[in-house]
């Protein structure tokens, strides 16, 4: 299990402290929440932002697009220092265009869905993809009560990615706390993205020791 922690829960006045902290707590990634106020109700920060911080972070830069259009602002993730670019299904017409263009970048290329976005989108790109994040509340804003369907959904799709043998990733962001991390784990999730649930338990070492032990006994 690998924990993206959501820097929208974080102090948004700290954030080189911030990712310093997380780098030394042990964590690998961390998670971007990108909103336009179009394709979201609520504007976060631009590519701009974390091209500034990613001179001050090793971690792996898990770049969640909350935007209409993405691929207008695929180079300027990329360029700033993404390392996955996620993009919404429902938000572009292009998909596997879109897709391509995240990895003829350079970087790792994901595809994220809305609660209510059937698995079916992802029938002629999945093999395309890095990973597939599953959205267990309606995006837009943190601090919201985990979609229970979201389970079923995870599961359903690593039935998908283990038919066709593939290694792509499943994240699941939304709700995501130690009291499901385990049955997130055991229906196959393997990135957790959690903002509330991790930022407001310091210290971050032992908030993620406790997100890792719960996710062995899965």
């Amino acid at each position: 299990m690998i924990l993206s922690p959501s820097l929208l829960s974080s102090d948004f006045g700290r954030l080189a402290d911030e990712l310093k902290a997380l780098e030394q707590a042990g964590l690998k990634w961390v998670h971007w929440d990108v909103m336009d106020g179009m394709f979201v109700p609520n504007i976060t920060l631009g590519a701009p932002v974390i091209k500034r911080l990613r001179k001050e972070s090793n971690l792996f830069f898990d770049v969640h697009l909350m935007v209409q259009q993405p691929e207008r602002y695929v180079d300027d993730f990329v360029d700033a220092g993404a390392d996955m670019v996620v993009i919404h299904a429902e938000a572009t017409n292009h998909l596997e265009r879109t897709i391509a263009e995240i990895k003829r970048k350079g970087a790792k290329a994901g595809v994220a869905l809305n609660p209510h976005t059937p698995l079916s989108v992802l029938e002629y790109v999945l093999d395309e993809l890095d990973m597939v994040l599953i959205m267990s509340v309606n995006p837009g804003f943190g601090g919201q009560k985990f979609i229970p369907f979201s389970m079923r959904k995870v599961a359903e799709l690593s039935g998908m990615i283990k038919e066709r043998g593939l290694s792509t990733l499943i994240q699941v962001d939304g709700g995501v706390d130690p009291d499901n991390t385990a049955e997130l784990v055991r229906n196959g999730a393997d990135v957790l993205v959690s903002g509330s649930a991790f930022f407001g338990f310091p210290p971050y070492a032992e908030r993620l020791k406790t997100f890792e032990e719960v996710a062995r006994s899965a």
